[in-house]
């Protein structure tokens, strides 16, 4: 009797620990309810691209964010929808600048066209982000742009050329709107060009 007890109370003891070994794998490999929305390094990235919102972008960029990821995550990508969204989010990126650290933080950069990178960032602590005063402990008292709207006047198909070769996009002019007027840019010309699935920003001008 003794035995059959002892051999029973080991069943249920491997049981037991079956049980636990299985919910232990589980919590660990169990698929993420968030997987379409792929959490990389605290942000959200869009499925296929490498655009990913971070928390430290603002409440008007994110908002342009989730246009862009239901568009590049539909079936059919609308090209000329995509263009808007991107040359928003570039403006919004580029001339809040309130939300910088320092010069070098430069806003916008994962739009422009892989090979004006560096040439672009140049451009920009020279001149836009100049006088930026370092924010890195959060002790700034320097009063900075803060974006509040971008809005679209003509966005047109175009081709524009590099290195002799052409290639399709759009040419956007919009107009920036700040919560107050500091006397920065406010009508701006944004040209983009297609390679692969990607929209690019190869130029950018002020207008007068």
């Amino acid at each position: 009797m003794k035995n059959k007890y002892k051999k029973f109370l080991l069943v249920i003891s491997i049981i037991l620990f079956i049980y636990f070994l299985g919910g232990v794998f589980y919590n660990c490999f169990k698929p993420n309810k968030k997987e379409n929305n792929k959490v990389i390094d605290n942000g959200i990235q869009i499925k296929g691209f490498n655009y990913i919102l971070n928390d430290n972008k603002t409440k008007l960029y994110k908002e342009e964010f989730k246009k862009l990821k239901s568009n590049l995550e539909s079936n059919k990508i609308d090209y000329k929808e995509y263009a808007i969204s991107i040359s928003k989010m570039f403006l919004v990126d580029l001339y809040n600048l309130d939300n910088k650290k320092n010069m070098y933080d430069v806003g916008g950069v994962e739009f422009v066209y892989p090979d004006a990178v560096e040439n672009y960032k140049l451009n920009v602590t020279n001149t836009l982000y100049k006088y930026m005063e370092d924010n890195t402990i959060n002790k700034r008292n320097q009063e900075l742009p803060i974006v509040t709207s971008v809005k679209v006047n003509e966005c047109l198909e175009s081709i524009y050329l590099i290195d002799e070769k052409e290639f399709a996009g759009y040419k956007l002019k919009l107009k920036i709107e700040y919560e107050k007027d500091l006397e920065y840019d406010s009508d701006c010309e944004v040209i983009l060009v297609k390679s692969d699935k990607y929209l690019y920003i190869v130029e950018k001008n002020n207008i007068e």
